[in-house]
């Protein structure tokens, strides 16, 4: 089985304020995605590594109410609250060859397995079925693509590249054992903190920045 990062996820209020925010942070314009068929969102993307990229995302305010709760927490109160305040990154996903495998691995479930499709894009993810991150988004969402294209393929290169993400969390052994099942504990640090969080650093025209 094969796993490594494939994306970040940073959740916004809206999409434009989305993309504002990682233009003055970064330096970098964002590219169009697209909206995601049942979930309600919609996104844009920045490439930050061979085959890893940042997704911007928020709810898609002309797309129909989703008959299940949208993922990233996104239909949280308390998340809406502090995304209107400013983006912020609030969960990442890792690519596997063997979606399956990967979850008979797990310490902790990740959530049921979903297919979707967009154009000609088609993958199989996990999402809980309540919406809510996993341990607040320090473990990974799975994404397996159906083929061996991947979006990075088709987006330029904006000058931006991953250097390290970090998380922290109540319980950071258990964290780290789950990693560890995955294969992932060189992923990312996990330390102690009273409530969950994620940052990630990015070198980018402007510096070294952090998310």
């Amino acid at each position: 089985m094969i796993i490594e990062r494939d994306h970040l996820v940073l959740g916004c209020a809206t999409l434009a304020q989305g993309i504002e925010h990682v233009e003055q942070l970064t330096g970098a314009t964002p590219v169009p995605g697209g909206r995601h068929p049942g979930m309600g969102t919609h996104n844009a993307l920045v490439k930050i590594g061979a085959r890893v990229y940042l997704e911007i995302i928020a709810i898609d305010p002309d797309a129909e109410t989703p008959r299940r709760k949208r993922w990233f927490d996104l239909d949280s109160p308390a998340m809406q609250q502090a995304l209107a305040v400013k983006a912020q990154l609030i969960g990442w996903v890792a690519r596997t060859d063997d979606i399956d495998d990967a979850l008979m691995r797990t310490t902790i479930a990740l959530g049921p397995l979903h297919s979707m499709r967009r154009g000609d894009w088609a993958w199989r993810i996990t999402i809980p079925g309540d919406g809510e991150r996993v341990a607040g988004g320090v473990l990974p969402t799975l994404i397996q693509w159906s083929t061996d294209a991947h979006p990075c393929d088709r987006l330029p290169e904006a000058g931006v590249s991953l250097s390290q993400i970090a998380a922290a969390h109540p319980e950071p052994d258990s964290m780290r054992e789950a990693l560890k099942a995955l294969k992932l504990s060189d992923a990312m640090h996990v330390t102690y903190a009273e409530v969950p969080r994620l940052a990630a650093m990015l070198r980018t025209p402007r510096g070294l920045v952090s998310i």
